[in-house]
């Protein structure tokens, strides 16, 4: 079930009618809350852009200059479309009036995962072998503790999406573990500090949302 960022400046408990009727997790937003923050660790960001084009189109390319890659999907009425283009930085867009069908579709195909082998990642010169729990970095072995390795096997997982730190800990560490944020700072840093200066900037910090993995270090 697709977790949907729903930013819309139309106010009231239904503001799209089509999504109460999906089993989908959503999260409501107006466009002047912290929505780069509240976009970690959902699938979708759905942009409204009904009522305002120009507020829209600077929510979705602000999404895409600050290197958040979670699929997007614009929301456009008719007369939408003579201005929407590739530059909105957006996977899809839908026009209003469509049905809970099409919106259901449209968010699964955008929220699955691409196709990958579960026990090799690879990305650039850093390999991730999950059966064999063994990272190497061009062609050299890290030695890494367990939950380092499986912080830096989920960020890579998922690169360029950015994940709080409070996602992470559930995600890593566990639901039962009782621990603060600040472990998460304590791992990226030793994370960095073994991957070495030409390679620390895979872990990537995003200000006052996260961390993400980039998808080549800069």
């Amino acid at each position: 079930m697709p977790a949907i960022l729903l930013i819309t400046g139309r106010p009231g408990p239904n503001p799209l009618p089509p999504l109460t009727l999906l089993p989908h997790d959503v999260t409501v937003r107006s466009p002047a809350d912290q929505v780069l923050t509240d976009s970690s660790g959902v699938d979708v960001v759905v942009v409204d852009a009904r009522d305002d084009l120009v507020a829209a189109k600077t929510i979705c390319q602000l999404f895409g200059s600050a290197g958040i890659v979670v699929p997007r999907l614009a929301i456009l009425a008719e007369g939408g479309l003579a201005v929407y283009s590739s530059d909105w930085s957006c996977a899809d867009f839908i026009l209003d009036g469509a049905g809970p069908a099409e919106y259901d579709v449209r968010l699964r195909v955008l929220a699955a995962p691409p196709e990958s082998n579960p026990e090799t990642i690879t990305v650039g010169g850093l390999v991730i072998d999950e059966a064999a729990y063994s990272v190497t970095l061009d062609g050299e072995g890290l030695e890494l503790t367990y939950t380092e390795f499986e912080l830096l096997k989920y960020l890579a997982l998922h690169p360029g999406r950015v994940f709080s730190r409070d996602h992470l800990l559930v995600e890593v560490w566990g639901r039962d573990y009782y621990g603060g944020t600040r472990t998460v700072d304590v791992h990226v840093r030793r994370l960095r500090a073994k991957l070495g200066p030409e390679h620390e900037s895979l872990i990537g910090t995003v200000r006052n949302v996260g961390y993400r993995f980039a998808l080549r270090p800069s």
